[in-house]
Order: C-alpha cells, then sequence, then structure tokens
C-alpha cells in the first residue's frame, strides 16, 4: 500500500517551497504576463491566494496519478484541501487585520503555513474517510471556476478589497 502520510509530508513541504518561490517568480521573469497568471502580480490578498493554490493544484494532479487506485477518494479529498486552504487565506488575513488594525508580515506568513497545513490535514483525514466522496464532481468544478477566475482576475480584478493592495502592506517582492 502506497504511504498516504508520506506523499502528504512532501507535498506540504512542496506547497510551502514552491509557494514561497512563487512570490518572487512574477518579477524574476521581468513581470511576464503568462507567469502573472499562476504567480503574485501585486500585493493583494486575492494575488496571495495564489501561493497555495497553483502549488497544491499541481502536487495533487501528482498524488491523484500515483494513489487514486489505492485511495478512491483522493480526488475529492484534495479538492476540498484546495478549496479550503485556499479560501482560509482572506479569511485570516481579514480577521487578524481587523483585530489588530493593519497587517504584519510574519502573521501573513504564518496564514499561508496554517493553510497549507489545514489543507493537507484535511485532505489526508477525507482521504482515509471518504467523508467527501459523494461531492467529487461539485468540488472538482469549483476547483476549476477558481482556477479561471485567477487566470482572470490577474489583469482584470473587480473594485473589492480582496483585490486590491492593501494599504499597510509591507512589499519584499
Amino acid at each position: 500500500m502506497k504511504n498516504l502520510k508520506g506523499f502528504t509530508i512532501i507535498g506540504i513541504l512542496f506547497v510551502l517551497l514552491m509557494g514561497t518561490l512563487a512570490h518572487f517568480i512574477y518579477g524574476w521573469s521581468g513581470n511576464h504576463p503568462a507567469v502573472g497568471l499562476f504567480t503574485p502580480v501585486n500585493e493583494s490578498i486575492w494575488e496571495h491566494m495564489k501561493l497555495l493554490f497553483f502549488p497544491m493544484l499541481i502536487y495533487a494532479f501528482f498524488t491523484i496519478l500515483r494513489l487514486k487506485e489505492v485511495y478512491p477518494c483522493i480526488i475529492s479529498s484534495l479538492c476540498f484541501g484546495i478549496l479550503t486552504g485556499t479560501l482560509l487565506i482572506p479569511v485570516l488575513f481579514y480577521a487578524y487585520t481587523f483585530i489588530l488594525g493593519r497587517n504584519y508580515l510574519i502573521l501573513d506568513i504564518g496564514i499561508f503555513i496554517v493553510s497549507t497545513l489545514t489543507a493537507f490535514l484535511l485532505s489526508y483525514r477525507l482521504t482515509l474517510s471518504c467523508g467527501a466522496k459523494s461531492y467529487t464532481v461539485m468540488l472538482c468544478i469549483l476547483v476549476c471556476i477558481l482556477f479561471v477566475c485567477f487566470l482572470f482576475f490577474t489583469y482584470h480584478p473587480p473594485d473589492l478589497d480582496l483585490f486590491a493592495v492593501p494599504c499597510t502592506a509591507i512589499s519584499i517582492s
């Protein structure tokens, strides 16, 4: 039997590493528009959600190809994890900035780590319990919708706070 725990730990490390690198790749590319579709183009919360979404999506494809025969619920659980981890980023950011009145880089980094750990922990548990299997199609559709939204809103963001650069943001890129 293939080791789900090992795949989960490697996935966490992969997303944390690739998400961290992704923060800088757009600038390193000379602001190439195609690169910006998959990496943050500014310091908005929306763009930072890409730091978890795309690396975890890539890792999910790899994991599904390797483990779907042994773990029949892995597709739904990874989709649930991707959605939960990605959406947890703005929830935690707006919660703490509401309380503290501004953002802090160390807390922003902590949110990325907590969101990644949460995404993989939920995926791991749901893979074993098959708790999300009946929602597989819906979860896959939601991941696809979020994927399209990232592509479209990168260069056509709505006039909403989620897409704006926070006033007190400290840029590290």
